[in-house]
């Protein structure tokens, strides 16, 4: 702006912008700080997760609270009512051994339902890529061709043909006599089968500590069975049948309790003690994937033809680790670096970044009202040759704005944009207002850098300051300006 030039013009000044705000303005190679993340928190499976990812759970586990629920009001009340009375008539290592066999259950229980049971982890998205790429060539089709649906391997485990079948949801092919539980959608290795009781799914990493809790815990139901028959029959001898049953009415309730489900648990833990003689899973069984007699064609690779072996390495082997990592941390993505903000930052700001996107957001809406109220007018008046732009009496642009006779628009068909941006400057008014109207010679006045210093369109820059007095004159003095402008 050349010395002496008024107006609002001389507030302008450029002030630095910002780098720490997070709006669009940020600097492009500014990185943000994630807050580090652990992986249980993003587990694709439907797994409950508790201690920071210590425990981990199926999500339906109401029925392990029932479980717990039965075996710790069973045991409390025989310890409670029954095991004073035949400490004192039999002996006191029947508290003990019951204790002993209480605790063993309810360790085992805990440790089979909090822990991993032998997740696979499922395949990144390049793994997936990568092996959806080996099906395409190995099936002898492009990218999008027909595939066939049973997808599957087949290995050789001591001589016999195992196939390994295709996980859809984890993406990867799952090894052997690993399955997909549909209850917790996740592939685990060496599967067996969901247990509800237990709210957990049993497989490798969990086995054996699944079959000692429901071995000790058939132990540990026919244990207090026993005694608290033992316990009536005593007393009934002092007092009689009746007298005992009102006299110890909690003996009645755990011998129900135990007598409904002595039979399915000690059932259960022998159907389990056969699988481990014959190296076998419940999946495996239910399905008759396997033979026990060798000489049959499907006989079971996985046996070791020895029972004793067989038991000792479902339950003395070694315990293989987690493969899921759930406590370890998410390593975040490398940052982007940002995309430049289209030479905005180099303009410079004469607000700050939000008296800006206040501005920007009043124009673009001011500028969609007065094209559409622009459009009549434009459509029904003839055009103006170059000849009557100037026309003999009419007053230049140095005169003041009173001298302007108003008559119909006849706004130039070739200048409707530009007509309708000199308009925007009546409708937004500067920080400085005044009442008087003053005017910008086009030397003062900034143009466009793609419009020509000595181009006659440079006069529509022309920048007219109103003074607002109600919502009606700001309409009225719009239109106002726009056929002033428009005439020109």
């Amino acid at each position: 702006m050349p010395p002496g030039g008024g107006g609002p013009m001389k507030d302008c000044e450029y002030s630095q912008i910002s780098t720490h705000s997070s709006s669009p303005m940020e600097s492009p190679h500014k990185k943000k700080k994630i807050a580090a993340r652990r992986k249980w928190e993003v587990f694709p499976g439907r797994n409950k997760f508790f201690c920071n990812g210590r425990i981990m759970m199926a999500r339906q586990t109401g029925v392990f609270y029932l479980t717990l629920v039965l075996i710790l009001v069973t045991s409390g009340l025989f310890f409670a009512f029954d095991c004073p009375y035949l400490a004192v008539k039999i002996t006191p290592a029947i508290p003990v051994v019951g204790g002993i066999l209480f605790f063993f259950v309810m360790g085992t229980l805990l440790r089979t339902s909090f822990s991993d049971p032998g997740v696979l982890p499922r395949a990144t998205p390049d793994e997936a890529a990568d092996l959806e790429r080996q099906i395409d060539i190995a099936n002898g089709t492009s990218s999008g061709g027909y595939r066939p649906p049973p997808r599957t391997k087949e290995v050789i485990i001591n001589g016999q043909t195992v196939k390994l079948k295709y996980c859809f949801t984890c993406k990867i092919f799952r090894p052997p006599r690993a399955s997909h539980c549909s209850l917790c959608d996740n592939c685990v290795e060496r599967f067996d089968h969901h247990c509800p009781w237990v709210g957990n799914c049993v497989g490798k990493r969990n086995y054996r500590f699944f079959y000692m809790f429901i071995l000790s815990l058939s132990f540990l139901t026919v244990f207090i069975f026993a005694f608290v028959i033992t316990h009536v029959i005593l007393r009934s001898q002092q007092a009689g049948f009746l007298n005992a049953l009102k006299d110890s009415p909690a003996s009645v309730l755990e011998a129900v309790v135990c007598f409904f489900s002595v039979w399915s648990i000690v059932g259960l833990s022998g159907f389990h003690t056969y699988l481990i003689s014959s190296n076998q899973t419940t999946n495996e069984d239910i399905k008759g994937s396997w033979s026990n007699k060798r000489g049959k064609e499907n006989y079971n690779p996985y046996s070791y033809g020895n029972i004793f072996t067989n038991c000792c390495v479902a339950l003395c082997g070694p315990i293989s680790p987690s493969l899921i990592d759930r406590r370890g941390y998410i390593q975040p993505d490398t940052p982007q670096p940002a995309a430049p903000s289209n030479g905005m930052a180099a303009y410079g700001a004469t607000q700050s970044q939000s008296d800006m996107c206040d501005q920007d957001q009043c124009i673009q809406s001011t500028k969609f009202v007065l094209q559409a109220a622009a459009t009549p007018l434009l459509q029904s008046e003839p055009s103006l040759t170059s000849d009557e732009l100037h026309p003999p009496g009419k007053p230049g642009l140095g005169t003041p704005c009173a001298s302007l006779t108003l008559g119909p628009p006849t706004p130039p068909s070739s200048m409707p944009n530009l007509a309708a941006e000199a308009a925007l400057t009546d409708i937004l008014p500067l920080k400085d207002e005044h009442v008087a109207h003053q005017f910008l010679t086009p030397d003062e006045a900034p143009s466009p850098p793609t419009m020509l210093a000595g181009s006659p369109l440079a006069h529509s820059r022309t920048m007219h300051v109103l003074g607002l007095a109600s919502q009606d004159s700001l309409h009225e003095d719009s239109v106002r300006g726009l056929v002033k402008l428009s005439s020109v």
